[in-house]
């Protein structure tokens, strides 16, 4: 098991992390460097040889590789990303990079998307090397740049470029997983991801006939505009499930006593109540506009006409997702993907979900433990390319009322002192028997 100095580092990595702005608003600007340093530093302190790797100046990886008791065996990734969305600290309640310990919880952005999950790997790898432990399969231990934007910088890069890092790698584990969600009625659900949706983002033109804003233009770029993108925000989607989201509906239905009726989803999520928010964004694909850009004076009308849209597909879902793109902004209207990555499914009946199901309930006796689909995106996505399956697992247990999926992004992110040790103890007790 993890040692008390594990349960201090963890606190204390969290904070000093946090500390280091590594504010990622795209387009380049971030700098996760010294946070990639700070990483290495306390890797090399735990014996191992961190690589740092960058594809653009500043936008710094760290990669190491613990050497397992058996060489036949898979290895294992494990990995967090070191950047983080932006804060505005006039919002918060205390300073968003301030790493502040008060009533024991830690403050500042990062808490919990997604510098706690890396300060409980420093911490475990830290642990094993004072206790001489040695996990069964080799562990790599990677912290990525960019993963708040595109991943070039980051994962994308590691896995396009260096390979060989990740040499013997099947599974991956990273964040977004083994969280306690309450339900409001006393039960405590530990998900475990076995699965993302996909990203589409897309960008959207519309050509016209520029003019003055007082002529009649049967052909305006504005219009035809809003036009697509108001049949794509009303659009309902069929019903589409995945594996991973049947296993997810099946065994909540169990835990409610509720019978699994597959042939009418939305009913069963009803009834569901609160739980229902682990899958519902996931029985579909989705695609929600987000940002309008068009003209330059009042009585100008524009030539061209720009919307974004926030897409997202399931598992074998980007076709059906394409031909509906098509008709929805029909002829008018042109369609591309602004940025786009692969959906992802992970078995359910593997080992290694089953390992993960036992560390969380030995320190939970309580949870149900149960596996579900991510409606957005990780890392895990570019690490796919090298035949990693992956899985979110960063555990944290958490106190009613401390809503994590409301933190993720969001104003006064924190994560409880209690939760990191948590945290520790599980990752601990999986990569050992992993």
């Amino acid at each position: 098991m993890a040692d008390g100095q594990a349960m201090d580092e963890v606190v204390t990595f969290t904070s000093d992390l946090i500390r280091i702005d590594t504010t990622n608003r795209g387009g380049g600007d971030c700098q996760e460097r010294p946070a990639a340093e700070y990483a290495a530093e306390r890797l090399a302190g735990a014996g191992l040889e961190p690589v740092l790797l960058e594809r653009t100046r500043g936008r710094t990886n760290v990669v190491a590789r613990i050497e397992g008791t058996d060489p036949s065996a898979d290895a294992l990734l494990l990995h967090g990303h070191l950047d983080v969305v932006p804060a505005e600290a006039r919002d918060w309640s205390v300073h968003p990079f301030s790493g502040e310990i008060r009533d024991g919880v830690v403050w500042g952005r990062g808490a919990v998307d997604m510098k706690n999950m890396d300060a409980m790997i420093l911490a475990v790898v830290r642990s094993w090397a004072r206790q001489g432990v040695r996990p069964r399969r080799d562990v790599v231990v990677a912290f990525t740049a960019d993963e708040e934007a595109s991943a070039e910088d980051g994962s994308g890069f590691l896995a396009d470029r260096h390979p060989g890092l990740f040499e013997g790698c099947t599974e991956g584990v990273s964040e977004s997983g083994a969280f306690t969600f309450h339900d409001g009625a006393g039960r405590r659900i530990y998900p475990i991801a076995a699965g993302e949706r996909g990203t589409g983002w897309l960008k959207l033109t519309a050509r016209g006939r520029a003019g003055h804003g007082s002529k009649v233009n049967k052909e305006n770029a504005v219009t035809r505009l809003a036009a697509a993108v108001t049949r794509i925000g009303e659009h309902e989607w069929p019903l589409r499930l995945t594996p991973t989201v049947r296993a997810a509906l099946t065994e909540l239905a169990v835990l409610y006593g509720i019978e699994p009726d597959l042939t009418d989803v939305d009913t069963l999520l009803e009834k569901l109540g609160p739980a229902a928010k682990l899958v519902e964004a996931t029985v579909r694909n989705s695609a929600n506009p987000t940002m309008l850009d068009a003209g330059y004076k009042l009585n100008v009308i524009p030539g061209e006409a720009v919307a974004y849209v926030d897409g997202r597909y399931l598992p074998g879902g980007e076709d059906e997702f394409r031909a509906t793109l098509d008709l929805l902004t029909g002829p008018d209207v042109e369609w591309e993907f602004h940025h786009r990555e692969v959906a992802l499914q992970a078995p359910v009946d593997s080992p290694t979900y089953a390992a993960m199901r036992a560390a969380v309930e030995e320190f939970a006796p309580e949870g149900h433990v149960v596996p579900y689909c991510m409606s957005g995106g990780t890392d895990a996505k570019q690490f796919s390319r090298l035949g990693i399956t992956g899985y979110g697992f960063a555990p944290l247990k958490l106190p009613e009322g401390f809503d994590y999926q409301a933190l993720f992004h969001g104003v006064d992110e924190r994560v409880p002192v209690e939760a990191l040790h948590f945290g520790v103890r599980v990752l601990d007790r999986f990569l050992r028997s992993a």
